[in-house]
């Protein structure tokens, strides 16, 4: 995503804000680690078709969640399971999104809900896709790395739309044995801007800033207090 989420924040579900300081740097093109490349694809599959549904429902509040679209994996990438009506899409995200030096890229065990609105829809999930196809095809962290900046290079991906952001609010997000179970928040994505243009990174601020990189985007990310089955994000536990 992030922009992405592992990409995302790293967090304890019991230590929320010092977790949310915690924001893992951008891309390298670094290989080492557990995780070159995918994993034998049953492992990341969730067999439960509605399970998956409803765990990318989860990401977040049900008014906005039950009326989206909802895509699932399948071995050959993302697949619509529910069609939308207000134009918001929610999946669930895989480690191949992380950030290509985060200790549990490609890990099968990570599980990140996600709902995008329209306008992310529109431009966000097309990386999402992309890296997928790349993840499927078996490419390495250095060859995704590779194929993401070309693609940026050579407009085969679209730059964030005005507007566009994506609720992350689930109790269940699971960003891999490194960092855990993730607290809730909310990101919005820009063409790579300057952190001060919302005050991000400043002491006092909820604003977490991520420059992604190969990806031309700053994600601005925004936690809140609550799960978006409304528990309190300070006092869950798994």
């Amino acid at each position: 995503m992030s922009r992405k989420i592992g990409k995302t924040i790293a967090l304890n579900s019991l230590v929320l804000l010092i977790s949310l300081s915690a924001w893992p740097e951008s891309k390298s093109q670094d290989s080492n680690g557990p995780y070159l490349h995918i994993a034998p694809i049953d492992q990341y599959l969730i067999s439960d078709r509605n399970a998956e549904i409803v765990l990318a429902r989860s990401a977040a509040p049900e008014s906005i969640s039950r009326d989206a679209e909802v895509m699932v994996l399948g071995r050959h990438g993302y697949e619509s399971a529910v069609k939308g009506k207000n134009g918001f899409v929610c999946i669930v995200d895989r480690a191949w999104t992380s950030d290509l030096d985060y200790p549990d890229f490609m890990n099968p065990t990570v599980r990140e809900p996600i709902c995008f609105n329209a306008a992310a829809a529109r431009s966000h999930l097309p990386l999402t896709f992309k890296e997928t196809e790349w993840a499927l095809a078996g490419q390495t962290k250095t060859q995704m790395f590779e194929s993401i900046n070309a693609a940026y290079e050579k407009k085969e991906l679209p730059m964030p739309e005005p507007g566009g952001m994506s609720y992350m609010m689930s109790s269940h997000t699971y960003f891999g044995p490194t960092d855990g179970w993730g607290g809730p928040h909310l990101m919005f994505y820009l063409p790579k801007t300057d952190s001060m243009a919302w005050g991000g990174g400043l002491p006092g601020s909820p604003v977490i800033v991520h420059q992604d990189s190969p990806e031309p985007i700053t994600t601005f990310v925004i936690p809140v207090a609550k799960y978006s089955d409304g528990t309190d994000a300070r006092t869950h536990s798994h």
